[in-house]
């Protein structure tokens, strides 16, 4: 289906929330430069822009409802948006979301990813939300948010030694005291939902769409009913 959004003022763009279950469960984040054009010194998932070599790389498949949600109102490929999640989530943190297997051809972006000996995994992915940058803004994206299990994680959840400079502070943040960070408001809004999420686990699919299209800022379910 053909999206309403005008594509030429947006990047296409992914992030991945990685939830720590447990007695107190939390989701690892970072904070982003005082310096970046976008969403200065505010504590975000990792996530950025989809690159044109995110539609070639070899991917352990994810499951068929959540390829079906990633194709409703996008041009894109459900598997460079879920590429570029795993992608961005190594290059920002330096955890691995892979299946083992040799990759010895491995175009530039993922090098560093592929001599961990995996390829990206998207089975275990959940597509969790999407949202589009109001207008106005120095960047806009139009980003869909994934939800993986840190126990899916081929890496140390602790080590983050091979992250790259982009985001300072990573740490599993609680979720009960995420919201003293200083997050931008579509993270809190993504929080809540996953709060709800953890309250009612085994509810069918369904994913918010942040749209910023129009005055009301609309939300609804994509292929469903209006939020707000």
């Amino acid at each position: 289906m053909a999206s309403a959004i005008d594509k030429t003022a947006l990047r296409d763009a992914a992030t991945i929330i990685v939830l720590r279950r447990g007695d107190v469960p939390s989701v690892l984040m970072g904070q982003r430069g005082a310096a970046a054009a976008f969403m200065p010194s505010k504590f975000v998932f990792p996530g950025g822009a989809v690159d044109a070599v995110d539609r070639t790389v070899p991917l352990h498949p994810m499951t068929d409802d959540t390829a079906v949600a990633l194709r409703t109102e996008s041009h894109l490929p459900p598997e460079a948006l879920a590429a570029a999640a795993i992608r961005e989530l190594w290059e920002e943190t330096g955890h691995v979301l892979g299946h083992p297997q040799p990759w010895l051809d491995a175009p530039q972006g993922w090098r560093g990813f592929a001599a961990t000996g995996h390829v990206p995994d998207a089975s275990r992915l959940r597509y969790f939300f999407r949202a589009v940058t109001p207008q106005g803004r120095p960047r806009r994206f139009d980003a869909r948010f994934f939800l993986a299990d840190a126990a899916d994680l081929a890496t140390d959840p602790d080590d983050f030694s091979r992250a790259e400079d982009e985001l300072s502070l990573l740490q599993w943040v609680p979720l009960a005291q995420a919201r003293t960070f200083d997050l931008p408001f579509i993270t809190e809004v993504v929080l809540a939902e996953l709060m709800a999420h953890l309250a009612e686990p085994d509810a069918p699919l369904s994913v918010p769409f942040f749209r910023n299209d129009d005055e009301a800022h609309l939300v609804s379910r994509l292929g469903g009913a209006r939020l707000i």
